[in-house]
């Protein structure tokens, strides 16, 4: 289940024993799995799973430009935690999420950034316009009605 936190959500990730490295604690690159498990999770339960067999499968063949993350407090456990996610710009082929990996209670917060992403086109693998659908399923996530372009 998905919780609204504003500005964005907050989205329960499992932590998998695969997830951890040699010290016990969770490997610095599965952060970013966190986080496609957040969004994978968000956009199927509202209709927009990745799914090539769906018509508006190329409504959302976004790739990843930018990927910054700054570590905190490092999780040493199996279990569950939470990534609050946002929208901090939305353009015209673009979206910048901001994105915070939080303990499931939501008291530490292990770490934060950000990630940019492109709408592909995918026949011709080149940046194209999202649709007004998918700019209207966006909204919700925008950090403030000002980011929207």
């Amino acid at each position: 289940m998905t919780t609204a936190l504003w500005p964005g959500h907050v989205h329960p990730v499992q932590i998998h024993f695969e997830d951890l490295d040699a010290m016990g604690v969770v490997h610095n690159a599965r952060y970013v799995l966190l986080l496609e498990r957040a969004l994978a999770g968000y956009w199927a339960e509202r209709g927009w799973a990745f799914d090539p067999t769906k018509p508006h499968f190329a409504d959302i063949f976004f790739v990843v430009r930018e990927f910054s993350i700054t570590y905190q407090v490092p999780i040493n456990s199996v279990g569950e935690a939470a990534v609050h996610f946002w929208v901090e710009h939305l353009g015209t082929t673009s979206v910048v999420y901001g994105f915070r990996v939080l303990s499931a209670d939501r008291s530490v917060t292990h770490a934060e950034g950000r990630r940019v992403q492109v709408k592909l086109d995918p026949a011709t693998l080149r940046p194209s316009p999202m649709t007004p659908a998918l700019r209207t399923a966006i909204e919700p996530l925008l950090a403030s009605p000002t980011t929207s372009l």
